[in-house]
């Protein structure tokens, strides 16, 4: 089986038909490749009890996971804490240096799609709404740093997903056109990032963002989870 890039992919290894054809495949983060809700709600609550508010249920700041931190802030308090935004981004930022990377762990399936792409030959990318170190930390605990070609976070960046800027930096660092890669993500904001860069997009279900959401957009596939790029791996999709 050969890629779009020239490189033959091994016969073994068996890729959803959705980024076979790709050159980079990058992901999104919380949701898509690791679970750091227990962190998130940690940091969130503690930001929002420092501005004098009452802790958010867990399920609430589950569905802002993956959106900037005004904005999450703003959805959670309302707009009339907007300008409090800069204080809750400090007090969410210091709880998340003593507990976010600990709280944090990869999801089925991630490992063995991040390694498998990699040897594979393709080049490989995160874009997230977390600071990049965070993620850096991570991939470097589980002993994935070198199989991760980029990581652009929300400090890289001028906009945020729902812009397009991460990818578009990441596929510039990767030297890739942007139509040659494939974006990974859980989430709305996600699919509208892809859209917004011209870059081809799969949709996974293992965060909060319901598969009617991901039918309003260009998606080249919905798996159940990003194991399901890899055959044989946890997750499954059209």
């Amino acid at each position: 089986m050969s890629s779009k890039s020239g490189f033959r992919v091994p016969e073994r290894v068996h890729l959803h038909p959705a980024v076979v054809d790709a050159r980079a495949v990058l992901f999104d983060f919380d949701f898509t490749l690791a679970d750091s809700s227990e962190g998130v709600v940690v940091c969130m609550n503690h930001a929002l009890g420092r501005l004098g508010l009452p802790p958010a249920p867990a399920d609430a700041i589950h569905r802002t996971i993956g959106l900037d931190l005004p904005t999450a802030l703003r959805i959670l308090a309302g707009e009339e804490w907007r300008s409090r935004e800069e204080e809750f981004f400090e007090h969410f930022v210091r709880k998340a240096d003593e507990v976010m990377v600990a709280s944090t762990s990869l999801l089925p399936g991630a490992e063995r799609v991040l390694r498998t792409l990699h040897d594979a030959g393709y080049r490989v990318g995160v874009v997230t709404t977390k600071y990049r170190h965070r993620v850096e930390d991570v991939l470097e605990r589980d002993g994935l740093r070198g199989v991760v070609d980029v990581v652009v976070g929300v400090d890289d960046v001028l906009r945020p997903k729902p812009a397009p800027d991460g990818l578009r930096r990441a596929a510039g660092v990767l030297g890739v056109p942007v139509g040659d890669c494939v974006f990974v993500g859980d989430s709305e904001v996600d699919a509208m990032a892809a859209r917004g860069a011209g870059m081809g997009f799969v949709a996974v279900l293992s965060g909060t963002t319901g598969g009617e959401v991901f039918a309003r957009y260009p998606v080249r596939a919905v798996l159940g989870g990003v194991g399901g790029i890899v055959g044989g791996g946890s997750g499954s999709g059209a």
